[in-house]
């Protein structure tokens, strides 16, 4: 609770005693002088409301008159004219306990978005010259070197140079379990350091890192507003100025008309001011959405606005990046099939074979190998184009390469169907064996479908410049039946368009990628998703939601509290409306007394208030 939350309850609290103690007196008339009874109806009512009736004072002189202030003012002054002191300061007195309801509800919210907040980097340990300096982060440059002790924060993304340690990512993922890293790793910002010292050497600068992209990300999420949030902005500018005078009608015209008694009418006029105020709605919405936001947050997933976090709940189709983001676009070795030989020293030979290559199938194998390489074992090498690779290994001929190379060589090899790329491998003229190579599918990602699928999602798509077969092959293992193969960047917008025209299309579409090349595509869709743990700072730039830690099944996870938060703001809609409507219906006709207002009013705003605070809380995946 913050500190003027406390002050505002205090004096609330005082106020309240006094209009208890003047109820009090009142009813057992221990004091009978009506003017000394007045009087601490007044000091209670300025001392609840007198904050409400300044502002009132304030936005008149500026010209913003038609707001809650002026409504909650005018019916209680007006309550008072007419000599109905208690309900008079009961309407503010209400009206502030709302008030306070929504101060703790708001602050709640921010409090998620802020744990977000608590990521930035207060300092960076740069190595110079043997010492280490405390530098601002925004004063590193690109390649050097800094130290990070246990328990700091990674300041800026890079590799690790030095040690090895266990990182708490939850920051950036939303997720509890830590990840170990190593020599050769890449590090994000914005992790902190768990065990061990280490040093890294930098890949960006504070402004390009992923704790500057998170923070202005959450930033500005809250300044792109939903429909919903509009329309209901829009509805209290023209709902206000009716209300004030209808109520102005509704207390002229019967006495005037009908000779009716001015005071009653007076009565049921102030009654549906105070009904009328729209605070539930005003209130209630942007506050879900608010609360939308901070829990996508906290499951590591970052939105940027309410209005894609309220266009993914209408979302029917998801059109798929393959490479980097249903896989994990990096080769391995899957399977070894010797011939005639150990499959270690298959794996060996073929290690030793690749040890000049920086390819990244050559690196596959090398890491699947695993042991150090002892150059001086390799007497030639040759790395024939097309084909693969010739090297002399303790006096032996070793051919590593495709099928062509083989073919060429007469050596009879076993062919391998399917869309694998495989590594044939050959000993002085003699077949060895073959090595199966693939694109590791996501540990996450058919899980990731099928909650997709169970989320509500009717299409799926995947859109990939890989060859037919292996994309085909992904898409099978995956449960994806809609592939379209072998796409340059620019025709995967071009299939984007059709997708987004097509009349299967039946809802929003999202796109979901991780390369530079995806970033058209991502910025062409309805909702563009971009995986940000390995995506490239086009894509993040690009896409309208963020997932940090590259999990496919996050993204049902958007989707349900999507939903949840639509479902919150049309149950406050429906809800707010039907109340109000109800008692003004009351008012005008005079069933409805100042009590039943307040009813309508301050407590159907805490009802919707407490309601739009479901929306904080992570959703079950």
């Amino acid at each position: 609770m913050t500190k003027n939350m406390k002050k505002r309850m205090i004096r609330v609290s005082i106020g309240a005693l006094l209009f208890f103690i003047a109820v009090v007196t009142e009813k057992i008339q221990l004091i009978k002088s009506e003017n000394l009874i007045l009087g601490i109806f007044l000091v209670s009512y300025f001392i609840i409301g007198g904050d409400v009736v300044k502002r009132a004072v304030r936005n008149i002189g500026t010209g913003q008159i038609f707001d809650e202030n002026f409504l909650m003012t005018i019916a209680t002054v007006g309550a008072f004219l007419v000599s109905e002191y208690p309900e008079a300061v009961a309407v503010m007195l209400f009206y502030q306990v709302g008030e306070l309801f929504q101060d703790y509800a708001v602050h709640r919210s921010r409090k998620s978005i802020a744990e977000l907040m608590d990521i930035r980097p207060d300092y960076a340990n740069l190595i110079q010259n043997g010492e280490v300096v405390q530098k601002d982060p925004s004063d590193v440059e690109i390649g050097q070197i800094i130290l990070v002790r246990p328990g700091e924060r990674i300041p800026l993304d890079g590799v690790l140079t030095k040690g090895s340690t266990s990182l708490d990512t939850s920051a950036l993922t939303g997720e509890s379990l830590p990840r170990d890293v190593m020599m050769g790793s890449e590090v994000l910002s914005g992790c902190v350091n768990l065990t061990g010292a280490i040093e890294i050497r930098t890949t960006k600068e504070f402004g390009d890192s992923t704790v500057a992209k998170i923070l202005e990300l959450v930033e500005n999420a809250s300044s792109r507003k939903a429909q919903s949030e509009d329309f209901i902005t829009k509805f209290a500018r023209f709902y206000t100025p009716v209300v004030v005078i209808s109520a102005a009608l509704l207390a002229i015209l019967p006495p005037l008309l009908t000779g009716a008694d001015w005071k009653d009418w007076m009565y049921r006029a102030l009654t549906f001011l105070v009904i009328s105020c729209p605070c539930a709605l005003v209130i209630s919405v942007p506050l879900s959405f608010f609360g939308g936001l901070g829990g996508a947050g906290r499951s590591g997933i970052l939105i940027k606005g309410g209005n894609y976090l309220e266009a993914l709940s209408q979302a029917k189709t998801i059109v798929f990046d393959k490479t980097g983001t249903l896989t994990k676009g990096r080769f391995a070795v899957t399977k070894i099939v010797p011939h005639e030989i150990d499959p270690a020293q298959l794996l060996e030979v073929a290690a030793y074979a690749e040890y000049y290559s920086n390819h990244p199938i050559a690196l596959s194998i090398r890491e699947a190998y695993g042991k150090k390489i002892e150059e001086s074992r390799i007497a030639e090498a040759t790395e024939e184009a097309g084909y693969g690779v010739r090297i002399l290994l303790d006096g032996k001929v070793i051919l590593a390469g495709n099928s062509k190379m083989m073919s060429r060589e007469n050596i009879g090899f076993q062919k391998e169907p399917g869309a694998k790329t495989v590594i044939h491998v050959a000993q002085n003229g003699v077949y060895a064996g073959h090595i199966q190579i693939e694109d590791e599918i996501r540990e996450d990602a058919a899980e990731g479908i099928a909650r997709l699928k169970k989320a509500g999602i009717r299409r799926m798509v995947m859109l990939t410049g890989d060859r037919h077969v292996q994309a085909m092959e992904t898409a099978a293992k995956l449960g994806i039946t809609e592939v379209y193969s072998q796409l340059l960047p620019g025709d995967k917008v071009d299939k984007m368009e059709e997708i987004l025209k097509s009349e299967e299309n039946k809802g929003k579409v999202i796109f979901v990628g991780d390369g530079m090349n995806d970033a058209p595509v991502l910025a062409r869709a309805d909702i563009g998703a971009a995986m940000g743990g390995i995506g490239s700072d086009a894509a993040i730039e690009a896409a309208d939601l963020v997932i940090m830690n590259d999990s496919v099944s996050k993204l049902s996870t958007a989707i349900r509290i999507s939903s949840k938060t639509i479902r919150i703001v049309k149950q406050n809609i429906v809800f707010a409306i039907g109340i109000k409507v109800f008692v003004l219906l009351l008012a005008a006709i005079g069933y409805a007394s100042m009590w039943a207002a307040v009813f309508a009013d301050v407590g159907v705003a805490v009802i919707a208030i407490i309601n739009a605070m479901r929306a904080i809380g992570k959703v079950k995946d």
